[in-house]
C-alpha cells in the first residue's frame, strides 16, 4: 500500500493509502520523487475547478521521478530510468489534433486535474508521456522542468528573438522562468513586480526589477527604448492594472503574449492595439520539443531552478503546504518529497541540506 495527497472538497486535502494501479499495454509504472505545486493547484484546493475535478482527486503534474514497471509492449524504458512526465493525454481526433495542436486538444485530458496526478508515491501513465532526465540532474531541481517548459512554449509563441526588449509582467515563478528564458535567447528583459521578495530574488538571479507601486513604469520603458517601446510583454500577473501595463509598455507592432488564467473578463485598451498594430497571442501548455529544451536547460543551469525551490516537504505534510503558500509573496516554489517522511531546507545553492 502506497499513500496519496487527494483533494477531497475546498480547503480539504487528505494523505490517504492508495492502492497502486498496475502499467498495462503502453502504461508505465512510475515511482515519484519530487512534485511541485502550481497556482492551478492551488485553483483546485481553494475549490473554484469543482467543476471540472472529481473529488477525491489526487493532485499534482510538476514532477520527476524513475521507472518502477514497464506494461507490455513498451520499449525503450526500463527500471531505474529518471523522467519526467509531459502530462497530457489528447485523442487525435478533435480538429486542434488534426491541425496538429494536439497540446491543446479539445477534449485533453490534463493529468494530475482531469484524471490522477503525481502526488502520490506509486503513479500510472502512458509511456507516451514520459521525457528522459540526465543522469547528472538531480530529481528535486528535474521538478521544475514542468513549469520552465511552460515558459519556453510561452517565448516560443511570441518569437522573441536575440536583441528584442521584452517586459515581463508578474515575478512570480512562471514569470521569472520566462524572463530567464528570454534572456537565455537574447532578449533584453525587464521584469515587473509589486512583491519586494520576489524583485530580491530576481535582481539575485540578475534581472533587473521595476516596482509598479514605486517606479513610473511608462517612463523607465522610455528611457530604456528611447521612446520605441517594448518589443514584447507577457502578462503573468493576473491582475487588470497587469492586463494595463503590458498593453502600455508595447511599441508599434509590438506583442502581447497572454500567459496568466484570468478569471473574469479584463477591459483592454483596443485603441492602443488599433494606434499601434499590436498583436495579441495565447499561450497554453507545451509540447515534446517545448520539454525537450526545458531538460536541457534546467540541466545545465541556464536555469537556476534551485534558487526557485523555497521548501521541500515531506507528503504527508503537503495539505499544510498548500496553506503556507496561500501567503504568496515570499515563498516561491514548494516541492513534495514523494520518497520520504524527512523534511528538507535547501541552502543558498539551492541543494538540499
Amino acid at each position: 500500500m502506497t499513500l496519496a495527497v487527494r483533494y477531497i472538497s475546498a480547503r480539504t486535502l487528505d494523505t490517504a493509502p492508495a492502492e497502486p494501479s498496475p502499467p498495462g499495454p503502453g502504461e508505465v509504472e512510475l515511482a515519484p520523487a519530487f512534485v511541485g505545486i502550481c497556482g492551478t493547484d492551488l485553483h483546485i484546493f481553494h475549490g473554484d475547478m469543482d467543476a471540472r475535478v472529481a473529488a477525491p482527486a489526487v493532485l499534482g503534474h510538476e514532477m520527476s521521478g524513475r521507472v518502477v514497471r514497464v506494461g507490455p509492449g513498451v520499449e525503450g524504458w526500463r527500471p531505474g530510468d529518471a523522467v519526467t512526465v509531459m502530462p497530457l493525454r489528447w485523442d487525435d481526433t478533435c480538429p486542434a489534433c488534426l491541425a496538429g495542436h494536439q497540446h491543446i486538444c479539445q477534449h485533453l485530458d490534463f493529468i494530475g486535474i482531469d484524471s490522477p496526478g503525481a502526488m502520490q508515491q506509486r503513479w500510472t501513465v502512458p509511456a507516451s508521456t514520459l521525457i528522459r532526465l540526465p543522469d547528472t540532474l538531480p530529481l528535486d531541481l528535474a521538478a521544475l522542468v514542468e513549469p520552465t517548459a511552460v515558459a519556453v512554449h510561452d517565448v516560443g509563441r511570441a518569437k522573441v528573438t536575440e536583441g528584442e526588449k521584452v517586459v515581463v509582467v508578474g515575478g512570480g515563478p512562471v514569470g521569472i522562468l520566462i524572463a530567464l528564458v528570454a534572456r537565455a535567447t537574447g532578449a533584453e528583459v525587464r521584469v515587473v513586480e509589486l512583491s519586494a521578495h520576489r524583485r530580491l530574488l530576481a535582481k539575485e538571479l540578475g534581472l533587473t526589477v521595476w516596482d509598479p507601486a514605486a517606479d513610473d513604469i511608462g517612463a523607465l520603458v522610455g528611457e530604456w527604448t528611447q521612446d520605441a517601446g517594448a518589443d514584447v510583454a507577457f502578462e503573468v500577473s493576473g491582475a487588470a492594472g497587469g492586463v494595463d501595463t503590458a498593453v502600455d509598455v508595447l511599441g508599434v507592432r509590438g506583442r502581447l503574449c497572454l500567459v496568466a488564467i484570468h478569471p473574469r473578463p479584463r477591459e483592454v485598451n483596443l485603441h492602443r492595439f488599433f494606434w499601434r498594430e499590436l498583436t495579441l497571442v495565447g499561450a497554453r501548455l507545451y509540447d515534446r520539443s517545448d520539454f525537450e529544451r526545458a531538460v536541457a536547460l534546467v540541466a545545465d543551469g541556464t536555469i537556476p531552478a534551485g534558487r526557485l525551490i523555497s521548501k521541500v516537504v515531506p507528503l504527508t505534510e503537503a495539505p499544510a503546504a498548500f496553506e503556507a503558500l496561500e501567503g504568496g509573496d515570499d515563498v516561491m516554489k514548494i516541492l513534495v518529497d514523494c520518497t520520504t517522511g524527512t523534511d528538507h531546507t535547501h541552502d543558498a545553492q539551492g541543494v538540499a541540506v
